[in-house]
């Protein structure tokens, strides 16, 4: 068995930036079939048991499903798994618990196989007649546990029918013992399939087929055939399609009807037809608002059309070559010879050509209105019915189905008939039956079917009409000689690249690309095929960025294809309704670019300028983006042939471009993208006023964030990208006037009382050019760090978040210099400041509707404490970084991870100054901090060093007593096992008592801290983890922590001596609690107590005191009397009532 494992990079039509990579599995033979045949051997010791029996079932059921793409390799195993089975089942000494699991085995043995396959292994002689049909007898239909018996035995049946024998001989003296005449077999076998044809679940899908082998037995058509049809008709007639108990019914009569249609002569079926079909027609399934209904009623028609028209070949179907290549071989060398003699038979069969009925007009009309069904499974098989009903007829009414079915292709039609018409056209050319003088008009249609997509709403439609038109194009492949192709080469081959690249859905992509592969492999004249197929092939496909981006490219690298792929992705893709899909042709445009440098400046940026300024929103979208895209490509392009921008495309593009923004101002982010990439051109705009209007738009831009999709990614780049190119008064050198006021806006922005402004100012401060900076950085990062700790508890996390980004990026662009002055550099006396600003903000965990939203604001601290260190170094850092990698949020436990990591490992520049460095350096290793099973056992390790344990046990507290089960699971089992391993240790183990004291008193107030802690220190309790103290009478430090919780109490109750009576004072004073709820919890926790630890109360008096407890829900008098009275019985001090002082309510 080989095996070869991967991963895709990208699922369904989404965006993603991996690598492309596959999955497969491929089976080499039946590797289980020594653990298969231990299972079924095991069949008589586990039927008894569920609990046996389950597991038995369910391995089987693993074992077999591992072959359902491979089934054949089952074969030659079918036999014996069969006849072992059948042996338990043909045992008189079976019972029926062994005898159903049997068949529930066969059943998924079946289920893999397919049931046409499998059913031809049954035995099926003369004595099995009989004792089927006696087992199928007793079984009871309305058993839903049995259900795979009675199905199994319906097809073992089945086969049983075909027994060259009249039935009749197997009755013998129809007298039973009782002196009552016994009912025939034949009546009993059609009385069990009338039954089962009613009922629901799969057993009636077997009694169909039971239906199909038993009604074509030369004995039983006479007899019965005529009453089974009759009985079918009136049950169709009668029967309500709104009904559920009626649709069931209709099922199985229509199911059955087809199958006999299906294996029945035509000599003793035709007389029935035109009834069955008046039956149908009055009927009007193709209105029932069933799917299967409709699916069934449309087989059942085209199996009527079969019997109307007599069974042969058309003689003048399209032929290729034999399926046989000896066929093929033998055909090349006589074909001269027998020519004349083919043509003689052909015109002698057209001669006797019969008169078609008039049926098939209808059964056609019927056909052809399937193809237009909303469902995928009724246009299907109304497809291979057009095809099979087709290839029975003469040339010219042919044509005409030909002719009707491309009248699906309409634009008034919807996307099923378009579908349904692709279904019917590859049928078709399958067959032969689409002759090569209908490929001028079948073509265009292909075509088009290939890139057809109808917005519908927030989404559009038409995926499955281009992977069945891509099905098309592959049914070609195989269908005709390359002669006869070879004038729609080039139209089908840029056709179906176009799809394979540039198509939203994946599995649109992979069918185009197989489709391709097919016709390079068969036809032979797709230019430059094979050197396609290398780049794109089936999974490399499967990434759309790396389609869009890396596959075009190198796919327009062939002339024959390049201007096919601009056109597409200017006429269907730049405005398509996915804003992916827009962005992504827009860089696909820039990489195209240099394939076709003067076709991109003088005809494609003509088209798209008209378009940046036309009323379509998703358009203008991605046309303004294309001309920034295009415009930036001549621009590198220039570069290696010394010309400019100017110089390669006309100045009416010129000052088209300069004047986009004043007739549009959305969308919003193409035209910060515009600006972007012209200002990286070096558009010759320099102190002209189409640069004020940009400044003026990327401020606008700055207060209305959260209409930008692409978030502030563009504005920051436009901004960035303005200053570098039109603010410099000479190199490296600002226009102060312009700086001044732009720093000053910005910093006043920080100050707005609305949170997208000051976001929006902290970003602009934060990707201004070092230029931009000078001489401002003090101003610059004063006012950051005001808005990173102003309005902490407010509503303006986003905005701290953005004002941390933009300290780390200011103070890197400004540089590092000890001595240098705080206003240009990074330096001593500006140092102190932004660490404090940034460790502060790793303290960050406001929350609200959203749930931790401070998470973002601690994200960018330890983003940009690792950026701000890799200039200066601070240990304080690394302990911050420690806690949050201990902490309960997988994301950023990971980020904060990391960045531990890579300051630990940073040898360019080396992190100085970092406490334990040795230590840490064997503590991590390489690994997986988005997995809590190996984070945390490498995280508690840093309890052992001194400098990090405060941090450290301060971000697991939050992970050990937190909600999350695998968090709680994985971290409490890696902290219980560092203090076992102290457990010895009396000096550490005072240590992190201490340490725990710390924290438990710096938190006192914060609830996102003391209720985990509180569940942290109750789950060492409960494991023993301060068992070293349990001998000593005096353990005050320890009491302090447990002043608010009954629960700790109650763990800390082990601890004798003055320990226990303050616990149980405390405890007896919660039980009066104003509150009920605390009440109600401390009277359940202390009954509890009084059950583990027997010697807290003396055993006289333990019934009394549980009564009492019992009660805490009575009303505040009776529970103070009853407390009153359990401090007695625990010999501990009445707590008394403190009336208030006055003056102080």
């Amino acid at each position: 068995m080989a095996l070869s494992e991967t991963e895709n990079g990208c699922s369904g039509g989404e965006v993603g930036d991996s690598d492309v990579i596959v999955k497969t599995c491929v089976l080499g033979g039946f590797a289980e079939s020594d653990e298969t045949r231990a299972l079924i051997s095991s069949l008589p010791e586990v039927h008894r048991d569920m609990v046996t029996s389950e597991p038995a079932t369910q391995r089987f059921l693993v074992i077999m499903n591992r072959y359902q793409e491979q089934p054949h390799l089952l074969d030659p195993h079918l036999e014996w798994m069969l006849n072992m089975i059948l042996n338990f089942v043909r045992s008189e000494s079976s019972p029926p618990s062994l005898v159903h699991l049997g068949f529930k085995f066969l059943y998924i043995i079946c289920k893999v196989r397919g049931y046409k396959i499998f059913m031809q292994l049954f035995p099926h002689e003369v004595a099995d007649v009989q004792p089927v049909l006696d087992l199928l007898t007793r079984q009871d239909p309305k058993d839903s546990e049995t259900w795979e018996t009675r199905y199994m035995l319906l097809l073992w049946l089945s086969m049983t029918c075909l027994i060259p024998f009249d039935l009749s001989r197997l009755d013998g003296h129809l007298e039973s013992g009782g002196g009552k005449a016994r009912e025939p077999i034949m009546d009993q076998i059609l009385a069990i399939a009338k039954s089962y044809l009613v009922v629901r679940g799969s057993s009636r899908n077997a009694a169909s087929v039971l239906v199909s082998k038993f009604m074509t037995r030369p004995d039983v058509k006479q007899k019965h055939l005529a009453d089974f049809l009759d009985w079918s008709l009136t049950t169709i007639s009668q029967t309500n399609d709104q009904l559920l108990r009626d649709i069931v019914v209709l099922d199985g009569a229509l199911q059955s009807l087809a199958k006999v249609f299906k294996h029945g002569k035509r000599d003793d079926l035709l007389q029935y037809a035109p009834t069955v079909l008046q039956c149908l027609e009055q009927k009007h399934l193709s209105e029932s608002s069933e799917a299967m209904l409709r699916k069934l009623g449309v087989k059942l028609i085209q199996r009527l059309g079969l019997n109307f028209l007599k069974p042969r070949l058309a003689t003048w179907r399209y032929q290729r070559g034999s399926r046989s290549l000896a066929a093929n071989l033998a055909m090349s060398q006589s074909t001269t010879a027998t020519s004349a003699v083919t043509s003689g038979l052909e015109s002698q069969e057209q001669e006797e050509d019969y008169d078609i009925p008039e049926e098939v007009e209808t059964v056609i009309e019927h056909l052809l209105v399937g193809l237009k069904d909303k469902e995928t499974i009724v246009r299907w098989s109304a497809a291979k019915g057009i095809g099979r009903v087709t290839g029975r007829l003469p040339k010219d009414l042919a044509d005409e189905v030909v002719g009707s079915v491309m009248d699906c292709f309409s634009f008034q039609e919807t996307d099923n008939a378009w579908h349904g018409g692709c279904l019917a056209l590859a049928e078709l050319g399958r067959r032969g039956l689409l002759l090569p003088s209908r490929l001028t008009d079948v073509v265009p249609l292909i075509i088009k079917s290939l890139t057809y997509e109808e917005k519908r709403g927030a989404c559009s439609v038409g995926s499955n009409v281009r992977d069945a038109a891509c099905y098309v194009c592959w049914s070609f492949a195989r269908a005709y000689e390359p002669k006869e192709l070879e004038p729609f080469v080039n139209q089908i081959a840029s056709a179906l690249l176009i799809t394979a690249v540039f198509d939203r859905n994946v599995n649109c992509r992979r069918a185009a690309s197989a489709a391709f592969q097919e016709n390079v492999g068969r036809q032979g004249t797709f230019p430059h095929g094979i050197d396609i197929l290398t780049a794109a092939d089936y999974y490399a496909v499967g990434n759309l960025s790396n389609c869009y981006l890396n596959i075009s490219v190198y796919i327009a690298s062939f002339p024959e294809y390049t201007k096919a792929m601009i056109d597409h992705l200017i006429s269907m893709k730049i405005n398509h309704w996915h804003s992916v899909i827009r962005e992504l042709a827009t860089k696909a445009l820039h990489n195209l670019t240099p394939q076709a440098p003067d076709y991109m400046a003088t005809t494609v940026l003509s088209q798209l300028l008209p378009m940046a300024v036309g009323i379509d929103l998703h358009g203008r979208h991605g046309a303004i983006l294309a001309c920034a895209e295009i415009t930036h490509a001549l621009y590198k392009l220039g570069l290696q042939t010394n010309r400019t921008v100017v110089d390669m495309i006309s100045s009416e593009c010129v000052d088209a471009l300069k004047n986009i923004h004043q007739m549009v101002s959305e969308p919003l982010g193409a035209m910060c993208g515009l600006i972007e990439k012209l200002s990286l051109s070096k558009m010759p705009f320099k102190n002209e006023p189409v640069i004020a209007g940009w400044q003026w738009l990327i401020d606008d831009t700055i207060k209305t964030l959260h209409l930008i999709s692409s978030g502030a990614k563009d504005v920051v780049s436009a901004l960035s990208a303005l200053c570098e190119e039109y603010y410099q008064a000479q190199a490296g050198q600002a226009d102060s006037q312009i700086q001044d006021v732009l720093v000053s806006q910005y910093i006043e922005g920080l100050q707005s009382p609305q949170m997208l402004i000051r976001s929006g100012s902290a970003l602009a401060l934060g990707c201004l050019p070092r230029f931009m900076i000078h001489s401002k950085l003090k101003q610059v990062c004063l006012n950051s760090q005001m808005c990173t700790v102003s309005q902490k508890e407010g509503s303006f996390t986003e905005a701290r978040r953005d004002a941390v980004k933009a300290i780390a990026q200011v103070c890197t662009k400004a540089g590092v210099c000890a001595n240098g002055s705080p206003d240009s550099a990074l330096c001593s006396e500006n140092v102190a400041d932004v660490y404090g600003t940034l460790l502060q903000s790793m303290n960050d965990y406001t929350k609200d509707s959203r749930g931790d939203v401070g998470a973002w604001v601690r994200e960018a601290a330890a983003t940009s404490l690792m950026d701000v260190t890799v200039l200066v170094a601070s240990s304080c850092m690394m302990c911050c970084l420690a806690q949050q990698a201990a902490e309960k949020i997988d994301r950023y436990r990971a980020h904060a991870g990391n960045i531990f990591l890579h300051l630990l490992h940073s040898t360019e520049p080396a992190v100085p100054h970092i406490p334990h460095r040795e230590e840490l350096l064997s503590i991590f290793p390489v690994l997986n901090w988005n997995a809590p099973s190996e984070a945390f056992q490498h995280i508690t390790q840093l309890l052992r060093l001194p400098h990090y344990q405060y941090h450290t046990l301060l971000g697991l507290t939050v992970s050990v007593g937190g909600i999350t089960e695998s968090t709680v699971h994985f971290s409490s089992q890696s902290l219980f096992d560092y203090l076992k391993g102290i457990q010895n240790n009396c000096a550490a183990l005072l240590q992190f008592g201490d340490t725990l004291l710390s924290i438990f008193r710096d938190n006192l107030r914060n609830d996102r801290v003391v209720i985990p802690f509180l569940n942290m220190l109750n789950q060492m309790l409960a494991n023993s983890c301060f068992e070293i103290f349990t001998t000593q009478e005096k353990a005050q430090d320890v009491l302090s922590l447990f002043s608010k919780s009954s629960v700790l109490f109650c763990g800390l109750i082990q601890f004798q001596g003055e320990v226990r009576k303050k616990v149980l004072s405390q405890l007896l004073m919660l039980l009066c609690h104003p509150f009920p709820m605390i009440r109600k919890t401390t009277a359940s926790q202390m009954y509890e107590m009084l059950l583990t630890y027997d010697d807290v109360i003396d055993p006289v008096v333990l019934d009394d005191v549980m009564t009492l407890l019992s009660d805490a829900n009575c009303d505040m008098e009776t529970v103070r009397a009853n407390r009153n009275q359990i401090c007695d019985w625990l010999g501990v001090p009445r707590p008394q009532i403190v009336g208030k002082v006055p003056g102080t309510g």
